[in-house]
């Protein structure tokens, strides 16, 4: 009759590194976390510009998708498009830091190989000052050591020369000027009402 409690003790204690953990209790996770398939970023400036910018990414290997609607700007412009390393708006756009750039590399366009993670070029607007987003980057993700999520997007006020305008920022943020707009990327949700 002794074995049914020692039984049960022991299904508990080899419960609890998959169990316990998973409801917030015990030591490291065996259970990984999910995998993020859309993400969402609202931007907002001090002037005009805003705007909001989904990304997905079907899997971790993927492309990630990046599709959005910014409105506010001027008229048949190109606007430097980046990830910055924190997702922290809290004094404006400027506490965004710089671009994300985990590899220590040069900035550089989208394509180049030599390019911050977060170097996603210019957007263009059109003669509205609308810039409709419809694009994919093969550097940054959604999941992993490059993932953008938590991390804030900025709209420049300037051109972004990709690194090659020889202006003494050109290396580091491709001489696009001031932060006309920004915002933090987050997990996207649908939610109905």
């Amino acid at each position: 009759m002794q074995s049914a409690p020692f039984l049960a003790l022991l299904l508990a204690s080899l419960a609890a590194p998959v169990y316990g953990t998973f409801w917030g209790w015990g030591g490291a996770s065996p259970v990984s976390p999910p995998t993020v398939k859309k993400a969402v970023v609202v931007l907002q400036g001090t002037g005009t510009a805003s705007g909001i910018v989904y990304f997905e990414q079907p899997h971790k290997f993927a492309p990630v998708k990046i599709t959005g609607n910014l409105t506010g700007l001027d008229a048949n412009s190109l606007r430097g498009f980046h990830v910055h390393q924190a997702g922290d708006t809290s004094q404006g756009c400027g506490s965004a830091g710089p671009h994300f750039n985990p590899l220590n590399k040069k900035h550089g366009g989208p394509t180049d190989k030599e390019r911050h993670v977060g170097d996603l070029g210019n957007i263009q607007t059109n003669e509205e000052g609308v810039a409709i987003l419809d694009f994919q980057d093969k550097v940054i993700s959604l999941n992993g050591p490059f993932s953008i999520v938590g991390r804030a997007v900025v709209l420049h006020a300037g051109t972004d020369d990709l690194g090659r305008g020889g202006h003494n920022d050109s290396l580091t943020t491709g001489n696009a000027g001031g932060r006309s707009a920004c915002g933090v990327v987050g997990n996207y949700r649908r939610v109905s009402l």
